[in-house]
């Protein structure tokens, strides 16, 4: 163990000294390694943040939750002419699936309605994100408050003229007062606000609670009836455990009974389940990491041929060298572990100059993007892994030429 533990020191004095002695032509050659390294980590620290990111985002909800409406959340086999022409879902089947659906915790209905300004005395806020719902979204969305409350199911039903604003929007309209019971204006309209989010942060998907307000469906229906202009969700969380196949069939049978619709009828709705949303952004995703091993691979496979390079050289320059040592009684093996140690080390230093980079950059992009850019331990092991598998591969031609020499014509060779 002391031999091999010196040998590795060695190594390690060889290594330093070809950077310091041949400081261009070393890094240069390293270059491809780091590129390699580099472009892996970043690849797999950007997923892991995004992945990180989308499971925080998504923390709040049921996996299960179901979004039944007349578009699809993910790919169709359905024409897109056809599914245009689907029918909105109504109230009245909100209500309906609400009173007969079996095994459901709750049942809430939604609209998707465009963006809009919000008005206090002088002050103004705009493009926030309009979220017309029922009481139950605050159960099914896992609502936090910083003040007030949710609007209660009478108020829901009535279409009261009340609000719950985001943190955001609450701080850019009152500031550090306290907005609970204060006016505002929206839609032409006041409205009393009875309740402040807590803080959550940046959302992945572009809106957050923070810059949202929620007022009651029903209130918007009275004033506009059941516009085109306003896309109509119903959303459904199952209680725990149910079979979801079974749900949704159940969903989908009740629904077209609903509407009257006739057996062998295709279905002109679609029951989109959360789960498999977050199924599609986990495929992108894998796709991001795949495109991104098969880049990498090639700056990899370049960094490679240049430690085994480096190695060649070191080989020619250091026969004298190896002719002595062997001459001395060094055996071939340890000839061999000498060079493939330095191989290593070389690699390594490549590798962890790569590792350094993506670690700077993602200091960068989490102050200036307000997003956690997260290079994980797992990460800085794999990178420094690869490295290491790149110069023991890279190395081992260049080892076992140099063991292979033979002691009497490496002294010759070298003098």
């Amino acid at each position: 163990m002391i031999v091999y533990l010196r040998l590795l020191k060695e190594s390690l004095s060889f290594a330093i000294n070809a950077l310091r002695n041949n400081k261009l032509r070393t890094l240069l050659s390293l270059l491809g390694v780091t590129i390699g390294i580099f472009s892996i980590i970043a690849v797999l620290a950007a997923v892991d943040s995004l992945d990180k990111k989308i499971t925080k985002d998504l923390s709040s909800l049921d996996k299960n939750t179901i979004y039944l409406m007349k578009y699809c959340f993910g790919p169709s086999e359905i024409p897109q002419w056809k599914r245009e022409q689907f029918p909105n879902v109504k109230y009245d089947e909100y209500i309906g699936l609400k009173n007969s659906m079996n095994n459901t915790d709750q049942v809430a209905y939604q609209l998707f309605v465009n963006r809009e300004s919000l008005k206090y005395d002088s002050k103004t806020v705009s493009d926030v994100n309009i979220i017309p719902a029922s009481s139950e979204m605050v159960d099914i969305d896992g609502l936090s408050f910083d003040k007030g409350r949710f609007y209660n199911e009478s108020e829901s039903n009535s279409g009261t003229a009340v609000i719950v604003l985001g943190y955001d929007i609450a701080e850019g309209l009152f500031g550090s007062s306290d907005p609970i019971g204060k006016n505002i204006r929206l839609y032409g309209q006041r409205f009393t606000v009875i309740g402040v989010m807590a803080k959550q942060g940046a959302g992945f998907f572009g809106d957050s609670n923070d810059t949202s307000v929620y007022l009651p469906a029903n209130f918007l229906r009275r004033m506009y009836g059941d516009s085109d202009s306003m896309t109509p969700v119903i959303v459904l969380k199952p209680e725990k455990g149910v079979d979801m196949d079974a749900y949704k069939a159940e969903i989908a049978q009740k629904l077209r009974a609903i509407r009257g619709m006739k057996a062998g009828e295709m279905d002109n709705f679609f029951v989109n389940v959360l789960s498999g949303f977050t199924d599609f952004i986990d495929g992108i995703l894998g796709q991001m990491n795949f495109v991104g091993w098969i880049i990498s691979g090639f700056s990899l496979l370049v960094g490679g041929f240049g430690i085994a390079n480096i190695m060649f050289v070191s080989v020619k320059e250091r026969t004298n060298l190896i002719g002595i040592q062997k001459s001395l009684g060094a055996k071939n093996k340890f000839i061999l572990f000498q060079f493939l140690f330095e191989a290593v080390i070389l690699s390594v230093i490549g590798g962890i100059i790569g590792l350094l980079m993506v670690w700077g950059i993602a200091m960068i992009l989490t102050k200036v993007l307000d997003f956690e850019f997260v290079l994980s331990l797992g990460n800085i092991l794999l990178g420094t892994g690869l490295a290491a598998l790149i110069g023991l591969i890279s190395g081992i031609l260049p080892a076992v030429s140099a063991a292979n020499l033979d002691p009497v014509e490496a002294i010759r060779t070298g003098m």
